[in-house]
């Protein structure tokens, strides 16, 4: 279990990453969800990430009140990624002590974080499963 608390975000971040643009719709969205199985997305605008988009950015969509009446579904997934994502998002860096990971995830409640380098460019990102991956290899010892 020390050896987790050595661990850093590099050692267990996923480098090639998928990602989306804010022009792009729900319905290419909810494609890409439902193929790939991730939970998250970052959202780039000429290399530069500006935000993430979520499976439950989708859902908040759906959602209505006695003021609002709930439109047709193809109405909603017509919309764009720029209208759902989240602009402010939590990004660590590649060195980030995995101490640090989950305890933001624990805090935040999110599924996955967008790990950024240096120069501010997307590196990876990196979701629970990789910190309980992380968590198992280091009690080996």
């Amino acid at each position: 279990m020390y050896r987790f608390l050595e661990q850093t975000a590099s050692g267990y971040m996923t480098r090639t990453v998928r990602t989306v643009r804010r022009d792009q719709d729900l319905l290419a969205l909810s494609e890409m969800f439902e193929n790939d199985d991730f939970n998250s997305y970052p959202v780039e605008d000429d290399g530069q990430v500006v935000g993430i988009v979520t499976k439950f950015d989708i859902l908040k969509c759906f959602a209505f009140t006695p003021n609002q009446m709930l439109p047709r579904y193809h109405d909603l997934m017509s919309r764009k990624v720029g209208d759902v994502m989240t602009p402010e998002f939590i990004y660590v860096s590649p060195d980030t002590r995995l101490t640090r990971v989950l305890q933001i995830m624990v805090e935040h409640r999110i599924r996955s974080i967008i790990v950024l380098d240096g120069a501010q460019k997307l590196a990876g990102i990196i979701a629970r499963e990789d910190v309980i991956a992380a968590l198992k290899a280091t009690a080996k010892d």
